[in-house]
């Protein structure tokens, strides 16, 4: 008897039936030249890029960066692994087309493009987002994506991003299908869903160049007069780890007034089914010390929003950081148990956390998905920079 996979069935003109033989074709060569940039005049815009699945193993290969202001960059890529990056200074505001050549046969010329937003430092800026998000057996992470469809800025996605085990399949058949469209404009930190693979190719493989270095996925940037710092809570966090070295060191090369952080597992919640997580107090402290305003995290399928406080929970109206857990992307509701302290307000409908970053304050605005009977939950307010 034949046996083969049913998308492998022939049938040939005999009427007997075959298996047909797939070769298997090596995927085409492609750049990835990253997320938006989003910069101030005369400011150094830094663009970082790579190139995947050159059938040619050997650098150099010659690129060309085209800034969309008349200005050109020229050079060769040297390393298969580490991106290549490049910086420039734009004169004027606008909005510029960016785009990135790279060649290394004749034949295999590859390129991406990009959107510069070149902008006043004064400008607010909208950065808009949620945790735990797409899953291709509910429709949620449909709901939550609509939302974001009206919303201009930067997105975050808070990890869990792709359920429900953040492999390369799930962030194409359930992920890119919603918040796959925001992708241009995603800094994302990882969960620990997409580490149930070891290493979490699927989540490094998807976003690429926007999620930091392979292996790490902690890395910084600048928007508007913010700086923003995406964290990764599935690595070591301990005093004198890598990665808290590396937070002290990007804070002190940072000292800007207004400084926000985010990542997966929530320092603070009154979930019942992960709860309150000390392991990320380190990074809490860091950031403490170094004056930061405000830290987003998912993990618990619910929003909360809790007061200023200290990394050990005590309320600081003066220097403390203010939390908000946005795990409502999609992936499912978590009940809550009795309120912990310095809670401001909660709820477990599906939504997305609007935040409006000013020179030296901040708005909130949580946008739930709308009920049908029209009954949604709100919040909103605001608060200053330290």
């Amino acid at each position: 008897m034949v046996r083969c996979a049913r998308s492998l069935v022939a049938v040939t003109a005999l009427g007997i039936v075959a298996c047909r033989i797939e070769a298997r074709v090596s995927p085409p060569p492609t750049v990835d030249a990253g997320p938006e940039l989003r910069v101030s005049p005369r400011a150094p815009a830094a663009l970082a890029f790579r190139v995947s699945n050159w059938r040619d193993t050997t650098p150099p290969w010659p690129y060309a960066i085209s800034w969309g202001d008349g200005a050109a960059d020229h050079g060769t890529i040297v390393d298969r692994v580490a991106p290549a990056r490049a910086t420039h200074a734009y004169a004027a505001p606008g909005r510029y087309a960016v785009r990135v050549t790279v060649t290394a046969h004749a034949t295999d010329t590859v390129f991406d493009t990009l959107t510069a937003f070149v902008e006043p430092p004064a400008t607010p800026q909208v950065f808009v987002g949620a945790g735990d998000i797409a899953s291709c057996w509910r429709a949620h992470a449909v709901a939550t994506a609509q939302l974001i469809d009206s919303i201009p800025g930067t997105v975050f996605a808070l990890g869990d991003n792709a359920y429900p085990n953040g492999t390369a399949v799930n962030y194409a058949e359930c992920y890119q299908p919603t918040w796959g469209r925001f992708k241009k404009r995603t800094h994302p930190v990882p969960g620990n869903h997409d580490y149930d693979t070891p290493a979490a190719p699927g989540y490094f493989g998807y976003f690429g160049v926007a999620a930091g270095e392979r292996g790490l996925g902690y890395y910084s940037y600048e928007l508007g007069a913010w700086h923003i710092i995406a964290l990764n809570s599935n690595l070591d966090m301990s005093p004198g780890s890598p990665q808290e070295r590396w937070l002290r060191a990007d804070l002190a090369a940072h000292p800007k007034l207004c400084t926000l952080a985010y990542w997966h597992h929530a320092r603070f919640s009154s979930g019942t089914t992960h709860g309150s997580d000390p392991q990320t107090q380190p990074l809490w402290q860091a950031l403490y010390e170094a004056g930061a305003d405000v830290v987003l995290s998912g993990h618990e399928h619910n929003y909360e929003r809790f007061a200023l406080q200290t990394p050990d929970g005590r309320a600081d109206p003066v220097r403390g950081i203010r939390e908000f857990v946005v795990g409502t992307g999609g992936g499912g509701a978590y009940r809550f148990g009795p309120s912990i302290a310095n809670s401001e307000t909660r709820s477990t409908d599906y939504g997305v956390l609007r935040l409006t970053l000013t020179p030296r304050s901040y708005r909130w605005q949580f946008i739930p998905v709308p009920e049908v009977m029209g009954e949604t939950f709100a919040d909103s307010g605001s608060g200053d920079c330290h």
